[in-house]
């Protein structure tokens, strides 16, 4: 049932293949001028941003604030979760965070301290941050993105084929068509929370649809075409709140299960996905209820993970959405994505 665990065997089954996977994950997160007892104090209303206002990649945000970027970059640094970069993301007091690549349990471990000490570095700066999927819907939700390669053991990235049209290997094809037809089955894992599914909204940069497209951040799979070295995919159907390490080994058990069974995607989407009508069957769940309900029947999920962890993970989100819906009335929940 350890999430860690869980990871650890869809790796050995890469190894297995002949295959190690590396992986970078990459974090959008609010900070707040807030502490734990001002938000309490609130009734978590009306919070207060780092910074107003909706400016991505603002160079005069990370100036002015330049000091708690270097406190992020040093903790990074000393923590062993280095930052490819980081910067200003659209919404206000939204931050973006790159952690460098690494082998997927390593990845994986550095995303894990990269959520829980960024919130103690906040903290210690009485300032709050959450890796909430959307904590507002009048904002952009929050998203854990994670680009995955992989190779061989002569050190070949086996997504790189320059021979093909956007060096695209069949491996690569294989790979995204698993991720493709199992991200209805393990949406429970990548969106694990009631929240995370307010975030699964056309409009805000977040996939509603099983979509693959080349350089296209409007799909679910983003293809990155590069060299030996930096070929891979990048997985955006992720939110924030999901567990690091359930999060990636759901996205890369779904490649290696196209691998395996040599599966090929639908056809690529060009342009705006949220603007084209898509196959039903590429249709993601709307609700963590739905999602727990697809996992516990998916037969993939089964044999990439194992029954007993099928039956818990998913039981386990079956609470989750009896004991929100137990507990809230119905003007609450018209209220409830404000709220929070």
């Amino acid at each position: 049932m350890c999430p860690r665990g869980t990871l650890r065997r869809v790796l050995e089954m890469a190894d297995n293949m002949g295959l190690n996977a590396k992986a970078a994950l990459e974090y959008e997160f609010f900070m707040f001028k807030e502490t734990p007892e001002s938000v309490r104090q609130k009734g978590y209303r009306n919070l207060e941003p780092l910074t107003p206002d909706w400016f991505g990649y603002s160079v005069l945000r990370n100036s002015v604030h330049a000091e708690l970027y270097h406190q992020i970059m040093g903790l990074g640094e000393s923590m062993d979760f280095p930052l490819e970069g980081i910067h200003t993301e659209t919404g206000p007091g939204v931050i973006e965070a790159a952690i460098a690549v690494d082998d997927a349990e390593s990845a994986a471990d550095k995303g894990a301290l990269f959520k829980t000490f960024m919130k103690v570095l906040a903290q210690r700066n009485n300032l709050m941050a959450t890796f909430m999927a959307k904590w507002s819907n009048k904002y952009p939700g929050q998203s854990g993105h994670i680009h995955i390669s992989l190779y061989d053991g002569q050190g070949n990235n086996v997504f790189f084929d320059p021979g093909q049209e956007h060096n695209i290997s069949q491996a690569q094809r294989h790979f995204i068509a698993g991720q493709q037809q199992l991200m209805p089955e393990f949406l429970a894992m990548l969106a694990p929370t009631v929240n995370s599914y307010s975030r699964l909204i056309p409009g805000f940069w977040a996939p509603t649809e099983a979509t693959w497209g080349v350089e296209n951040r409007t799909t679910a799979l983003r293809v990155i075409p590069g060299s030996n070295k930096s070929q891979r995919v990048e997985y955006r159907l992720g939110s924030a709140d999901a567990n690091p390490y359930l999060a990636l080994a759901a996205a890369l058990a779904a490649g290696l299960y196209g691998i395996k069974h040599q599966l090929e995607p639908a056809a690529e989407v060009q342009g705006n996905a949220y603007a084209l009508q898509h196959p039903e069957h590429l249709q993601l769940p709307r609700t963590l209820w739905e999602s727990a309900q697809r996992l516990k029947q998916s037969e993939a999920a089964r044999e990439m993970f194992g029954n007993d962890f099928v039956e818990h993970f998913a039981a386990t989100r079956e609470w989750e959405e009896r004991e929100f819906r137990k507990h809230i009335t119905d003007w609450e929940m018209d209220r409830y994505f404000e709220i929070i």
